[in-house]
């Protein structure tokens, strides 16, 4: 899957030099913004992906856990996904973002209009409306009472999350995966969001609607 599992490197380097990197997008964007975005895209996704999320596997969940430091303290759903967004550079309020429904995450990364909403949906229906709308990428999802993100890789769909179910952080097949059931499913870009990694590269806040 060309997708690493494992922790890797010290995590404050890692952040801080997310943050360094921001400077040579700047100066790409000037001379080439559709290289910019296009490179920025495939270096979120990696980063992501491969270098903050592996530190946080196994963190162990709780309704109301916050903590700042992967594998030290407790990490609630919508904290997890705040959390590593911020590591990893974007402008945000990780406690405010936690805080709301997930439609109003959703909101912070993508305008409503842009957002896909599915309901009442088999897994199978749901995975066939995602690969029709979507390219490979990490996207968040906002289930009934849950939030995560969602890796679309090769038509398959895994589910990245503060596991309720299991009780830590995992990343899991959505198929098979108790917590990704639910009745509502609402889904905004991250790594394949031109708006948003303009955001990143500018370092522009994200506005956190309140429901």
């Amino acid at each position: 899957m060309n997708i690493n599992f494992k922790a890797k490197g010290d995590y404050k380097t890692i952040i801080s030099k997310i943050k360094s990197t921001k400077t040579y997008f700047k100066t790409l964007y000037a001379n080439n913004k559709n290289k910019a975005i296009d490179s920025a895209s495939k270096y979120l996704y990696y980063k992501l992906i491969n270098d903050i999320i592996p530190h946080w596997y196994g963190t162990t969940w709780d309704f109301n856990g916050h903590t700042n430091i992967p594998n030290d303290g407790l990490i609630a759903c919508g904290y997890f996904v705040s959390t590593t967004l911020k590591h990893l550079g974007f402008n945000l309020n990780r406690y405010k973002m936690a805080q709301q429904a997930g439609l109003y995450e959703a909101i912070a990364l993508q305008p409503k209009n842009k957002l896909k909403t599915y309901s009442n949906k088999t897994f199978s229906e749901l995975k066939e409306k995602l690969n029709a709308v979507y390219t490979d990428g990490i996207h968040f999802v906002g289930l009934d009472n849950h939030v995560g993100y969602v890796l679309i890789k090769d038509k398959d769909i895994y589910f990245i999350h503060s596991s309720y179910c299991d009780n830590r952080v995992v990343i899991e097949l959505a198929e098979t995966s108790p917590c990704y059931r639910s009745n509502l499913y609402v889904f905004a870009e991250i790594t394949t969001n031109d708006d948003l990694i303009k955001k990143w590269i500018f370092n522009e806040a994200l506005v956190i609607p309140t429901s």
